[in-house]
């Protein structure tokens, strides 16, 4: 009796770093010939843990040694309480389990929650790797999702239409320590998109379709400049995780210049104890140069491979490019193109970083902010600003965004001239930069006006820092004028909104004499008076607090 097996196939779909192009794992998709087993594996749990089985036996045939995503009804991970006979046959193709990242695909209603989260945890457990998958066209209960705390998340293409949900499901990801992705991308606008909105990774048409063999290379529109502005923190490691070429710590150095030779896209190897944390670096060009002199092959070919590589190089999964840099200055100049591996918080290997592909980043980060950075003070334009806003906006942080000039400006420049306004602008931008600490961030938007963006708590220390100087232009004493609207979460939408808020209180702090600071709360009318005085020109209809007002 012919078996189900014989009229199913596998095909083999990249997971693309959008920052890197690289080819980030492989999804096994199962592809029948004949009949709906899918809908059969919907509903027989025994069937959908042989077709995972299945899925990784096929990719083994294929020798590749990129991650995998294998796919499993979340009703058959809670009805079999874990994936044993996976972790089985992931053994026995020579793969090590946190290569391998279960998809648990919806359906979740009518799944015990409970049971499932028992099974997550001993999936990863086992050394699995969860993603969550088909989110925002499938049924996951939100705080089903936050529970399982997954590695990753895959939102259907069709939520890019929405770019809110998406950037706060990337907002929620960091939360989670967990990678965002977007499946069924099809079209340039879309990847556009997901890279706009925060994803890390996708798939999809227009990458690469479903093929019987594994992809080698993969099409990535290229990025848009400024398409997404780079934290002066730095971006962070997890844009540039490429799947790790992983060894056990016991590989011979037979095994290795196996790897080596049969794979010259792999830069060099990790070996790794049990549990997946590195103990040893084998950079390619050193350990072929060893291997390939007189005698290496017969000194070296059955001693074990660690005797010819190097303390790895690590970071964790939740540091910046810059900190990675940090990581790779210390050391001899020899290791500077040695790969370094990225840990999560147990310690075990998701893949490493290259060095060019860091450089690469940081040197467009510089260029892209020196372009938009104002001549006369060398600061940062609104751009920058409104950037930073926003990304405050998706995180859920209160903050306060200021705006400030010069009063009477054009008076300053006819009575005293332009160079003397110019030196004044100057001044008064080194004065907020360095009163800018912390978190503070501070643009010049042109002429005379700058915006300040800011914590709270930064308000009153830089609030005096400019406000109780003795300023002059050519001799003649100058004031200027503050506003700030504080943002709550929740009380805008984006930096467009904070931008109207803090429009009328613009207009009420000019309406002030001397040097004056006007304070207001998103969505709420009214606003405090903190420096200044008032006069007959103060705006109708608001309600105006004492000087000093909290």
């Amino acid at each position: 009796m012919p078996s189900w097996t014989d009229s199913l196939r596998f095909a083999f779909q990249p997971v693309v770093n959008l920052t890197t192009g690289g080819v980030a794992g492989l999804e096994i998709l199962a592809r029948p010939e004949t009949g709906d087993i899918l809908a059969e594996a919907r509903r027989d749990p025994e069937l959908d843990g042989r077709l995972a089985v299945s899925a990784v036996r096929a990719a083994a045939r294929h020798e590749t040694l990129l991650p995998l995503y294998v796919n499993v009804f979340a009703g058959t991970l809670a009805d079999l309480g874990g994936l044993t006979s996976l972790h089985d046959a992931v053994r026995e193709a020579g793969r090590l389990p946190w290569e391998v990242t279960v998809d648990i695909c919806p359906p979740y209603t009518h799944v015990p929650q409970r049971a499932l989260l028992e099974a997550v945890h001993a999936v990863r457990e086992q050394g699995f790797r969860i993603c969550a998958d088909g989110i925002g066209d499938g049924d996951v209960p939100l705080r089903l999702l936050t529970d399982m705390a997954p590695d990753l998340v895959k939102l259907d293409a069709a939520l890019l239409a929405r770019p809110a949900a998406v950037r706060a499901m990337r907002t929620l990801c960091d939360e989670l320590g967990a990678l965002l992705s977007v499946e069924g991308v099809e079209t340039e606008l879309q990847c556009g998109a997901a890279l706009a909105a925060g994803a890390q990774l996708a798939q999809g048409e227009l990458f690469a379709p479903p093929a019987r063999l594994p992809a080698a290379d993969v099409y990535v529109p290229p990025r848009s400049p400024g398409l997404v502005a780079v934290p002066r923190s730095g971006p962070s490691v997890r844009e540039f995780v490429r799947p790790a070429a992983l060894l056990p710590a016991t590989a011979s150095a037979g095994q290795v210049r196996a790897l080596l030779t049969g794979s010259p896209e792999v830069s060099g190897v990790l070996l790794v104890d049990r549990a997946g944390v590195p103990v040893r670096s084998v950079h390619r060009s050193r350990f072929l140069l060893s291997m390939s002199g007189r005698y290496g092959h017969a000194l070296y070919a059955d001693r074990p491979a660690a005797k010819l590589g190097d303390t790895p190089r690590t970071v964790g999964i939740d540091a910046t490019a810059w900190e990675v840099l940090d990581v790779v200055a210390v050391g001899g100049r020899d290791r500077t193109s040695d790969d370094v591996a990225v840990v999560d918080r147990h310690g075990r290997c998701v893949g490493v970083v290259r060095l060019a592909d860091l450089v690469r980043a940081l040197a467009e980060s510089r260029v892209e902010e020196a372009a938009g950075l104002n001549p006369l003070t060398r600061l940062p334009g609104s751009d920058a600003i409104t950037g930073e806003v926003d990304r405050r906006i998706a995180a859920g942080r209160v903050f306060a965004l200021s705006w400030l000039d010069v009063d009477h400006f054009k008076q300053v420049n006819d009575g005293a001239g332009f160079a003397a306004g110019d030196e004044l602008i100057r001044a008064v931008g080194r004065a907020l930069q360095q009163a800018a600490v912390g978190a503070t961030r501070v643009g010049h938007i042109g002429g005379d006006d700058f915006l300040v963006l800011t914590d709270p708590e930064g308000l009153d220390p830089l609030a005096s820092s400019v406000l109780d100087a003795p300023w002059s232009a050519g001799g003649r004493p100058v004031t200027l004028s503050l506003a700030t609207v504080l943002c709550a979460p929740g009380s805008v939408m984006d930096h467009r909104d904070a931008a109207a808020g803090l429009a009328p209180l613009k207009k009420a702090a000019k309406a002030l004499r001397g040097a004056s600071w006007v304070l207001g709360r998103a969505g709420l009318s009214g606003f405090e008076i903190r420096r200044g005085a008032e006069d007959a020109s103060a705006p109708a209809g608001l309600a105006v607090a004492e000087p000093g007002g909290g």
